[in-house]
C-alpha cells in the first residue's frame, strides 16, 4: 500500500511540474526566423551585433532561440531585432513614387530612418537608406521611440548608409 500512495502522490506533482516547466519556458524564450542575407551583409549584421546594447529602454538582453548573430532581443515579451531582412513589401523608394503607403508612417530617429507598420498589436520598424534593412518588432504597449533612440547608435555605426541590395 505505501508503493502505490507515494505513487499517487507522486504521479500528480510530476504531472503539475512537467506543466509549469513547459508553461514557463514557452513564456521566457522567444521563437523567431533567422534571415539569410548575402554574406556582405551578414558581415554588416556580425559588426551591429557586436556594436548592440546590454539594455534597451532599460530593459536586459533576452535573445530569441534559435541563438544567432543575425537576431537579438531585450525584456519579456521580447523586442525583437532582426539584421538582413528582406526589403519590406511597403518600402517605396522615394525617387520612384512621392507619398508613399498610407499605411506605413517614414521617419528618422538619431540618423536613423525608419518605416514604422502595425504589427500584431505593436510595431515593426525597419531601417531604410541603409545597406542592410535591419528589422525591429516592439510588442504592444512598450514604449517604441525609447528602443529606437537606444538603437540608433549601434545601427549608425555598423550598418553605413546607402541602398541594401
Amino acid at each position: 500500500m505505501k508503493i502505490s500512495r507515494h505513487r499517487l502522490i507522486g504521479l500528480p506533482a510530476s504531472a503539475l511540474l512537467i506543466t509549469v516547466a513547459g508553461c514557463s519556458s514557452a513564456d521566457d524564450s522567444a521563437g523567431v526566423a533567422v534571415p539569410s542575407p548575402s554574406p556582405a551583409v551578414t558581415k554588416l549584421c556580425q559588426n551591429l551585433d557586436r556594436a548592440l546594447p546590454r539594455t534597451v529602454d532599460g530593459l536586459s538582453r533576452n535573445d530569441p532561440e534559435p541563438g544567432s548573430v543575425l537576431t537579438a532581443g531585450w525584456g519579456s515579451p521580447v523586442i525583437i531585432l532582426r539584421c538582413g531582412v528582406v526589403r519590406p513589401p511597403k518600402m517605396v523608394d522615394p525617387k520612384v513614387a512621392e507619398g508613399g503607403d498610407p499605411d506605413a508612417v517614414a521617419g528618422g530617429v538619431n540618423g536613423v530612418d525608419w518605416l514604422q507598420e502595425e504589427h500584431d498589436g505593436g510595431y515593426r520598424f525597419t531601417s531604410a537608406n541603409r545597406k542592410a534593412y535591419v528589422e525591429v518588432s516592439v510588442p504592444e504597449g512598450q514604449d517604441s521611440a525609447g528602443v529606437l533612440v537606444d538603437l540608433a547608435p549601434a545601427v549608425k555605426s555598423a550598418i553605413p548608409e546607402g541602398i541594401a541590395d
